[in-house]
């Protein structure tokens, strides 16, 4: 038996190599891949060496590299001292493009309600997103805008949602993308190339601009700019991970005066266990995704732009550095992988 890894052998390299098949230690488990999710942000920017050599991005970038944090499979082998009731459950993780991962139980997540495998993949970007919404204190009645409306963006804008946001605003420069916004009642898209932003955003909100703006390009230079959109002591969250550092930042202009709270909100700031303060932890928030999913509540399928076998992931990774905007959601299919 064989384990087919994806590998990012150099920048801009992509190759599946035959690596040897995992073996469970003591407190591991051996899991069989499904499906998993090609993350186009954070990959393709270790993939195409976007960002400064001595950012933490470096930490990142050294070749060979496995990517992957997007992993669902069934539990099929367990070491010594793990409960073997893991045996045949479906669960998530972090793990590699591969067909075969190792995993220890309190890393994994149970994928305990019934929805496709391709869909349950996403769940690494909806704790990354509800872990921004939540860090953004959204709450009943107010505005948000939503800049960049890629997987991220768009599970923002429908999380804003069902948090309460009397209106969600979707900025984006492709149509494509602007397309896939949920058709809700106020749920609004804006190309920043069709007009001035602000005004519109007035326009649709009785005079006044969005109580909280979510940064989600990853374009450093974009950042300043999109502070436009946010009215005096309103909250700008930095979800995305930029590409580097933003250019002449006034802090006078775009924090101090107008009294601006700037919140970061990486993956990293969950909670690493659940508190009485604190008690979204990326499992929790993952277990809610799944529930959200299961019940209707939030739509994933059309977020779905491509599924192919993992054979073809060094094509599709070529695609996606000549040209993303044309993809979202690229799911790898692992069935009969390494048999």
């Amino acid at each position: 038996m064989r384990n087919p890894t994806v590998v990012f052998t150099a920048p801009g390299q992509v190759a599946v190599e035959d690596r040897p098949l995992p073996v469970p230690t003591a407190g591991q488990l051996l899991i069989q891949t499904r499906r998993t999710l090609i993350s186009t942000g954070t990959e393709l920017t270790i993939l195409n060496g976007q960002f400064p050599p001595q950012s933490r991005w470096a930490d990142y970038g050294r070749f060979p590299f496995v990517p992957g944090y997007d992993h669902i499979g069934e539990v099929v082998e367990v070491g010594p001292e793990v409960d073997r009731a893991w045996l045949g459950r479906r669960v998530a993780s972090y793990a590699a493009h591969a067909a075969y991962v190792l995993g220890r139980p309190t890393s994994l997540r149970p994928v305990h309600r019934e929805i496709p495998d391709e869909e349950a993949a996403f769940f690494t970007l909806a704790e990354i997103a509800m872990n921004g919404v939540r860090r953004g204190q959204v709450t009943w009645g107010e505005v948000t805008a939503v800049y960049g409306l890629g997987l991220l963006g768009q599970l923002v804008v429908r999380l804003c949602r069902l948090a309460g946001a009397a209106l969600v605003i979707g900025v984006d420069v492709a149509a494509s993308r602007l397309a896939l916004l949920p058709r809700l009642p106020r749920v609004a898209g804006l190309d920043p190339a069709t007009g001035d932003l602000a005004s519109r955003v007035e326009g649709l909100n009785h005079g006044r601009l969005a109580d909280v703006v979510f940064e989600l390009t990853g374009n450093p230079e974009a950042i300043p700019g999109e502070f436009a959109l946010l009215r005096r002591q309103g909250r700008m969250v930095l979800l995305s991970s930029p590409r580097g550092p933003t250019p002449l930042f006034d802090f006078h202009d775009l924090c101090n005066s107008p009294s601006y709270t700037i919140i970061g909100a990486h993956n990293s700031s969950h909670p690493g266990q659940a508190t009485a303060d604190q008690p979204w932890t990326q499992p929790r928030h993952a277990e809610l995704f799944f529930d959200l999913v299961a019940d209707g509540e939030l739509e994933i399928a059309p977020l779905i732009s491509h599924r192919l076998p993992y054979t073809g992931a060094p094509g599709i990774y070529a695609a996606l550095r000549a040209d993303r905007s044309r993809a979202m959601g690229v799911i790898l299919e692992w069935n009969g992988a390494g048999a």
